[in-house]
């Protein structure tokens, strides 16, 4: 990886001397079906034709390339020796001319990692499928280029590929045809696209089951907007394929963007493709969004996911206008893209679909992983410093996203709602296809709110840390407030910024308890206050009768942790499902939740209160989530001597509430899944087993086959399922996504032999593919078998510099990251920070991951410490 670096010093060089004004890339894909033989990668052929520009007449500069062979270049008329001047990662350009005209011919190879032109062979009936991933720099595994954001232009594609074969990219096909492509191929030429960075092009490719559809609007000019619309998954998926669904969210976000933007749509059509082995969760690509294909529902989901899979489309729809339209210059305004398509994703969801608490979910959801990033040892501001494409890839985090888009949520509050949409505006209409920094859109939103955005960036984009605000009140004989005031903590000394916070304060207090009535926790007053300093008082509250329980950030209109007096904890223990209002409720499991991570609330008492209260829960987002931390808390943060007991009752809890859950409610689902999850003893997997051999029934429960495999991955770990039963799973299921499961299964099992080839597989290997990597180290890395696990501490800090150098980055971040040991204990850190002080020249981009690891490690044994002592 080293040697495909590139730094945002040589960027900014390149630009300078360099405008870039076009591409024409051809890719002949015939080599993408049929018998492969050769030695190395199978590869197909690239040729790019580059014009562009040179400032200073003479210079030498570099074009960016990854590929196995190089086959000629060309550059001004003038042939290049391959051989002198490509070095496997860069093609070096000597005396350029004032205008300038490259031709690369080249041999690129295809990806099994998701990075570049991604191959996939569907094992249900061998087709092939083709799609392109490039965030932040691998347009260059495809073609040669310019990879920078800030070095736009217009691309013409052109693709050779079989006849019956779909072929998409950013723009509308231009002409279509044989082309001499020979029998059974076609060429397919696409119009230009307007000016766009190299790593949100976009080509995909193969058998795809496609379906079409059409939005239309009115413009103030009296024009009509016409946009075509599709949508397409894998053949074999195409039964599970909702696209209705999909065309109604793409309609009303276009309503939206349109309504609020006040800037049409600019890249003419807009399809949607959902893809094998997709690292992340979408891409912007102008034109042709990629989605992965986990969000075609194979069984019954939640409405979470579909209201997630909504969300999703919407964060990639607003990247039209921030991201595309107009482009950060350099990785460190990631922000200007991601936390503003978070943001508008959320927004969007909430006013222009069915999903109107989607604010909820975006409490608590999205922000539990901002808090967490900005708690690490590598957090940093909003704006980052990234001096690279390794820094720039781990930038794509929750700070970048989640934290940005809540400082977002925030200055809507401080700036206003309108002078928030009047920016947006002034920022597109000025910025167009251009490229900008954070004063660029600080300048706009001075004009349009009048405020001082300067002073606002500098406490909110340009420091770290999550600040801690705690209510402290004072009362008189009669029981009513003399004075409350809301204390500010700095997240850290490393971080010591005080904020201003727009923030609601909320009195809560038990309605109907005195009565002997059914009680309800309900709000009685509000106050929205600046809190600004260490300490500010809220004047407005003054007076106020004494409440069970004060909620700061009520609402949540600014990003902090939040912490409670006594009283309100205490009655938070006692009732927190008498809390009616949903988002109130979700902002207090959060809190709870910070509490515990933060060693400040024992793990057991965090389980007691799921036990007790998540089966009133009625949002099923917030449920999911409580159940994804009761699993953290029970795994990670209880005490090791107790968490057998807390196992027992999670598991006798989770079974409980399932079966008093509605019958074929989203809430049955989600418990017999959390049930799944925590079955601990014999009586749980006979359950399960039968749930899985029809013996066993729960009424309203489909036991649908992405269930089935959640079900037979539990019996996997306890080593109540071995190979044979996994197999004939995968016999009932063989398709892409149930060898996924098997091989999880597989790799789940307490065996030692089982943990030693699940690792040489992923670690002393490279065959395996990206997605099946990341099933094998799901499986591998089971919290439940420490013991087991316990060997492979040491050969994971003598493996991971080996494994950087050698692997992709994606590849590399899924196994520095999700091999770690962290089921370890002081020794393990102490082997961490023995690695990290005798390895102060491995890449920054490594040491960060295994920093980040070590200190959620760090963080669990506090809390098991903490859980500890209240057993005393």
């Amino acid at each position: 990886m080293p040697g495909e670096n590139l730094t945002r010093d040589e960027a900014r060089e390149r630009a300078r001397l360099l405008a870039v004004d076009s591409y024409d890339v051809a890719l002949d894909l015939r080599s993408a079906v049929g018998e492969y033989t050769g030695d190395g990668p199978r590869t197909f052929r690239s040729t790019t034709t580059i014009r562009f520009r040179c400032a200073e007449p003479g210079a030498a500069s570099f074009v960016d390339l990854l590929a196995p062979r190089v086959t000629a270049v060309r550059l001004n008329g003038r042939e290049l020796a391959p051989s002198a001047v490509f070095d496997g990662a860069r093609i070096v350009l000597d005396s350029l001319a004032a205008e300038n005209e490259l031709v690369v011919d080249a041999q690129c190879a295809y990806s099994r990692t998701g990075e570049g032109l991604h191959r996939f062979v569907d094992p249900e009936d061998g087709q092939v499928y083709l799609y392109t991933q490039y965030e932040p720099a691998d347009a260059r595994r495809v073609f040669a280029n310019f990879e920078q954001p800030d070095l736009k232009a217009r691309f013409t594609f052109s693709v050779t590929a079989p006849r019956d074969w779909t072929v998409l990219g950013n723009g509308a096909v231009a002409e279509a045809g044989p082309q001499d492509a020979g029998e059974g191929f076609a060429t397919t030429r696409f119009a230009p696209t307007e000016p766009i960075s190299t790593y949100i092009t976009a080509v995909v490719a193969g058998p795809y089951h496609y379906v079409r559809d059409h939005y239309s609007r009115a413009l103030p000019d009296g024009s009509a907007l016409e946009i075509p619309l599709g949508a397409l998954c894998r053949a074999s998926l195409a039964k599970h394929f909702d696209a209705d669904d999909i065309f109604t969210v793409t309609k009303q976000g276009l309503d939206f963007f349109h309504d609020h933007f006040d800037y049409p749509y600019p890249f003419g059509k807009y399809d949607q493709a959902f893809v094998p082995e997709y690292n992340i969760g979408a891409m912007e690509n102008p034109g042709c969004v990629t989605f992965r294909e986990e969000f075609v529902f194979r069984g019954k989901v939640t409405q979470a996911s579909y209201e997630h899979r909504a969300n999703v489309i919407l964060h990639e729809m607003a990247h039209m206008w921030f991201g595309d339209l107009v482009t950060m210059e350099w990785w460190d305004d990631l922000w200007l893209k991601e936390s503003f398509a978070d943001f508008m994703g959320a927004f969007s969801l909430v006013e222009s679909t069915r999903f109107t608490d989607g604010w909820i979910t975006f409490a608590n959801r999205r922000k539990a992983w901002a808090y967490r990033a900005d708690q690490l040892p590598s957090t940093h501001p909003v704006t980052a410093d990234i001096h690279d494409l390794e820094d720039a890839k781990l930038n794509f985090d929750g700070i970048t996203y989640a934290k940005g888009a809540s400082v977002l949520k925030q200055l809507v509050a401080y700036a206003g709602r309108d002078a928030f949409l009047e920016g947006a505006r002034r920022y597109f209409k000025r910025h167009a296809y251009g490229n900008t920094r954070l004063a660029d859109l600080l300048s706009v939103l001075t004009e349009t709110s009048g405020r001082d955005m300067a002073a606002w960036s500098r406490a909110w984009l340009e420091t770290a840390g999550v600040n801690v605000l705690t209510p402290q009140a004072t009362y008189d004989a009669g029981g009513h407030i003399t004075e409350l005031s809301i204390l500010q903590e700095a997240a850290s000394a490393e971080h010591p910024t005080l904020r201003p916070h727009r923030v609601a304060v909320g009195l809560y207090r038990r309605d109907g308890a005195a009565a002997g009535e059914t009680s309800a926790l309900v709000r009685y007053a509000r106050a929205e206050v600046d809190v600004d300093g260490p300490r500010t008082v809220v004047t407005e509250l003054t007076g106020a009768e004494r409440p069970d329980l004060i909620l700061v950030n009520d609402d949540d209109l600014t990003y902090c942790k939040v912490r409670f007096d006594e009283v309100s904890l205490d009655t938070l223990r006692a009732h927190l499902g008498e809390l009616t209002d949903p988002l109130a409720r979700a902002l207090c499991w959060s809190a709870l939740w910070n509490l515990t991570r933060d060693a400040l609330m024992p793990a057991r008492d965090f389980l007691d209160l799921v036990e007790r209260f998540a089966g009133a829960e009625t949002d099923i987002g917030v449920l999911q989530m409580v159940q994804a931390w009761a699993q953290s808390a029970l795994q990670h943060y209880a005490a090791p001597a107790w968490r057998e007991e807390g196992g027992l009752r999670a598991a006798e809890g989770a079974l409980r509430e399932l079966r008093l859950a509605a019958p074929g409610s989203g809430h049955q689902l989600a418990w017999a899944r959390f049930s799944a999850q925590t079955a601990a003893t014999d009586l749980d997997q006979r359950l399960l087993r039968g749930l899985l051999d029809g013996t066993a029934r729960i009424d309203g429960l489909d036991v649908d086959q992405e269930l089935r495999w959640t079900f037979l991955a539990s019996l996997a770990a306890q080593g109540a399922a071995d190979e044979s039963l996994i197999a004939a799973e995968l016999a009932r299921d063989d398709t892409a996504s149930g060898r996924r499961h098997q091989v999880r299964c597989l790799a789940a099992r307490p065996s030692a032999g089982v943990k030693a080839e699940a690792w040489a597989s992923v670690v002393e290997s490279d065959a395996l593919s990206n997605a099946v990597v990341e099933a094998t180290i799901a499986g591998f890395a089971q919290p439940s078998q420490a013991e087991l696990l316990a060997p492979y501490a040491d050969r994971y800090f003598a493996a991971i510099e080996r494994v950087w150098r050698e692997r992709s980055i994606e590849i590399a971040m899924a196994i520095v990251r999700g091999l770690f040991p962290a089921q370890g204990d002081a020794s393990t850190l102490e082997a961490a920070d023995a690695w990290l002080t005798g390895h102060p020249g491995a890449a920054p981009a490594l040491r960060r991951l295994v920093l980040e690891s070590r200190d959620d490690l760090a963080r669990a044994l506090r809390g098991q410490e903490c859980d500890a002592r209240s057993a005393v």
